[in-house]
This record gives C-alpha cells, structure tokens and sequence, in this order.
C-alpha cells in the first residue's frame, strides 16, 4: 500500500480504470479529507458532507471504466463535489417549493372548503326561513327576489295593489334579517 503512495494522480487514476482497488483506496486516502473539508465550507454541515464526499468517489469507482479525465484527478474530485453540491442545494429548492405549495393548497383549500361548507349550510337555513315565512308574503318575495318582478308586475300578477306587494317584500326581508341574526349569533360558525 505505501508503493501506490508515491504514485502519480494520474497513474493512479489510471490504475483505477484497470479496476485496482488498491489505486481507488490510496485516492480516498489522499483526498477524502481534503474533500470533506471542501464540502463542509460550502454546505455548513459535517454530515451532507461527508455524504456528498461519499457519494463523489463510489461514483468514481462505479464508472471508473468511463470516466475521462480531461484534468487532474484532484480538479476532477473538486469540480464532482462542487456540482454535487449544487444539484443538491438546487433539489432542496425544489423539495421547498413543493412543500410550501402543498403547504399553502392545505390551509386556502382548506379555507375554502370550509366557505363552501358553511355558504351551503347557511343556503339551507336561509330556504328554511324562507319557507316558514306565511304563505301570501312567500310568494310576493319569491316573485320579487328570485324571479326578479318588480312590485307592479307582482301586483298584476296576484290581484294586488303594488303598495301591497312593497309592503309584502319589505316584512319578508324584515322577518328574516330578524331570524338569520339571532341565527347567526347562536351559530358563529357560521
């Protein structure tokens, strides 16, 4: 083992591509460290460091029939734990973002649910009272705010003066804005 540490970078880089394992342990000797070192200024943790180191060199010895050294092994080794970095950091941005979306989707879609939920409940109670008010003032009202008449055709309609049906309307908007807040007030949820 103390013969591969007098090698060359390049011999040994050599010596791992003919799949010599003692060339790959003297180059996770020589720069592990080193490297981890590396890693750990630009992450700021000890153990993504060494993970990112970790994984750096089994990737060396995973392709190391493929890989083509166009540089030094060590400005290799560098430039591979700088990328990995990167991608890293770039994939917790991704992770973040998706997490804050689903986060937010939870707490609007939530929110809006709870709207539907409660405009739905609050349709059923306004129908209710609406159905309680006397029959002749029901129907003036339904005239009125659903089929949209106005007081005179309301009048012609039902053989009624169109003082009458204004009065009929006014009564049934009075009775249920009366209901619908003491409603409201034992019901704050909705």
């Amino acid at each position: 083992m103390a013969a591969y540490g007098k090698f060359t970078d390049n011999e040994l880089a050599s010596l791992i591509k003919e799949d010599d394992q003692l060339a790959y342990t003297e180059v996770f000797l020589r720069y592990s460290k080193l490297l981890v070192a590396h890693a750990y200024r630009l992450l700021g943790n000890q153990d993504e460091a060494n993970d990112v180191v970790q994984d750096v060199l089994l990737t060396l010895w995973q392709n190391r029939k493929s890989i083509a050294l166009n540089t030094s092994l060590s400005s290799y080794l560098y430039t591979a734990i700088r990328n990995r970095i990167f991608n890293r950091m770039s994939h917790q941005k991704i992770v973040a973002k998706y997490a804050d979306s689903i986060v937010n989707f939870m707490e609007v879609g939530h929110a809006v649910t709870d709207e539907l939920i409660r405009a739905k409940e609050l349709a059923v109670i306004i129908e209710q009272e609406i159905a309680a008010l006397p029959p002749k003032m029901r129907e003036v009202f339904l005239l009125n705010k659903r089929e949209e008449l106005s007081y005179k055709e309301i009048a012609l309609k039902l053989d009624i003066t169109d003082k009458t049906a204004k009065q009929q309307v006014y009564n049934a908007v009075k009775n249920l804005r009366l209901k619908l807040t003491s409603i409201m007030s034992i019901l704050p949820f909705l």
